[in-house]
């Protein structure tokens, strides 16, 4: 335990080095606008490019994956654990990869990051489903959460769920229709026949693999996945 508590403390330390990582304290983000707020394309990317969110990023497979297939979009994912983020971050460092970018924070306060239409896209892979009733409030799908990104997606922006999570699944069609988003994919079997019917580059983003859907894929899990757009 002691050999696994220190190499944690080594990727943190390691981490805070790291140019691609954004680590803003509680303070710089509780109930008041973080200094990169509106920000991102003018000092952090130094480009116009579409910026693509990856929520729950955990080691950060996507946000790495998609920026090696869209070298023209911005990639930032976000995650709270740090530990995990390092992985991504590290990874992207060594394959010298300018479009890709952490930020450590609570996604409760992801509001507080991107600024009015900052951001063109969001994916949410295999979030916790929290399926006990009493914490619907948590699910990424929420209400609650749907009204932060709405705070910063453009119009027309799109939102993208994978997860193995039926039931949360069902959740967030329910969601989709009850509050009239348009729905654009939706299918609860993505590697059945489902993904030969979408197109190339669609297929070419969705093979693309978390460690938790390598792990639930394995365990024999149908991979259930869906997209769709906010009515501004």
């Amino acid at each position: 335990m002691a050999t696994k508590g220190k190499g944690k403390l080594q990727k943190w330390a390691e981490m805070a080095s790291f140019n691609n990582v954004f680590q803003p304290s509680l303070e710089e983000v509780f109930r008041k606008d973080y200094i990169l707020k509106g920000k991102w394309s003018k000092e952090v990317l130094k480009n116009d490019n579409p910026i693509v969110l990856e929520l729950g990023c955990g080691k950060g497979e996507y946000s790495v994956g998609m920026g090696k297939h869209f070298p023209d979009k911005n990639f930032i994912g976000v995650d709270i654990k740090g530990n995990r983020i390092w992985r991504g971050a590290k990874t992207a460092l060594e394959d010298k990869m300018k479009n890709v970018f952490f930020l450590r924070t609570r996604i409760d306060h992801i509001d507080s990051c991107f600024a009015e239409n900052e951001v063109d896209e969001i994916w949410i892979t295999f979030p916790d489903p929290q399926p006990k009733d009493r914490l619907e409030r948590k699910r990424l799908t929420s209400p609650m959460f749907i009204e932060r990104y709405r705070k910063f997606l453009k119009p027309g922006g799109i939102i993208h769920l994978k997860t193995d999570h039926e039931g949360f699944f069902r959740y967030t069609l329910e969601e989709i229709e009850r509050c009239g988003f348009i729905l654009l994919e939706s299918t609860f079997n993505l590697y059945g026949e489902a993904i030969e019917k979408l197109d190339p580059t669609t297929q070419e983003i969705l093979s693309i693999k978390t460690f938790y859907e390598k792990l639930f894929s394995e365990k024999g899990h149908s991979i259930h996945y869906l997209k769709f757009q906010l009515n501004k």
